[in-house]
């Protein structure tokens, strides 16, 4: 098909939109074949790009651990041959975005209909509520493997569930249940997945 410009003269492509196509596909083949990994190399990832461009502070928290016994084969060679985790862990991630302290763990789950409630341990949850006492954004991110679906589901709701499945309600969070009361995390370039447009929702609906 020949275009022309409203002067009447011929436009000539130069191959420029053939390279587009091809820069397009890239960028597309990019973002797809980082779908897959896991929830937390995604969220690092993403981390790390919210963390050079000067969006927001956000860290994976180190597992505490004590060394019980190490083999010393030579002095640039340590290894750890045991150990054991020195005290329950909190939640996942931590770190600070417009001004406010963020606070949130990350769960997969290869359900398709709902997500365990077993996949979170009580002292998880009651960190996540003593944050929320102290004004935190918290919440929790689940990752739903088989369609690779990403939620991000604020910590108060994932309380109310939690403190029913106590008094006898249901052991899961229904995946529909998820979709109705959560923020949808979309995959991207950069970052890899843009989970914070969906704080900026839960900040400015405070």
């Amino acid at each position: 098909m020949n275009f022309r410009y409203p002067n009447g003269s011929r436009y000539v492509d130069h191959g420029l939109s053939k390279n587009l196509k091809v820069n397009a596909a890239q960028n597309n083949s990019t973002i797809f074949s980082d779908r897959g990994m896991s929830l937390e190399d995604e969220i690092n990832k993403s981390n790390q790009y919210y963390l050079q461009n000067d969006i927001a502070v956000i860290h994976k928290k180190p597992t505490p651990i004590s060394i019980v016994s190490v083999d010393y084969p030579k002095r640039s060679a340590a290894r750890i041959k045991e150990a054991y985790f020195s005290k329950a862990s909190t939640t996942d991630y931590n770190g600070v975005y417009r001004g406010k302290y963020i606070d949130f763990d990350a769960k997969e789950t290869k359900s398709k209909i709902s997500i365990p409630l077993k996949n979170f341990h009580e002292h998880q949850v009651i960190h996540l509520h003593k944050c929320l006492m102290q004004g935190g954004i918290c919440f929790v991110m689940i990752k739903f493997d088989f369609d690779q679906s990403i939620y991000l589901l604020k910590a108060s709701d994932l309380i109310v569930f939690w403190d029913n499945q106590k008094n006898g309600g249901r052991k899961s969070i229904p995946k529909k249940d998820i979709e109705n009361l959560g923020y949808k995390v979309n995959y991207g370039f950069n970052p890899l997945i843009s989970y914070l447009h969906a704080v900026d929702l839960i900040i400015d609906s405070q």
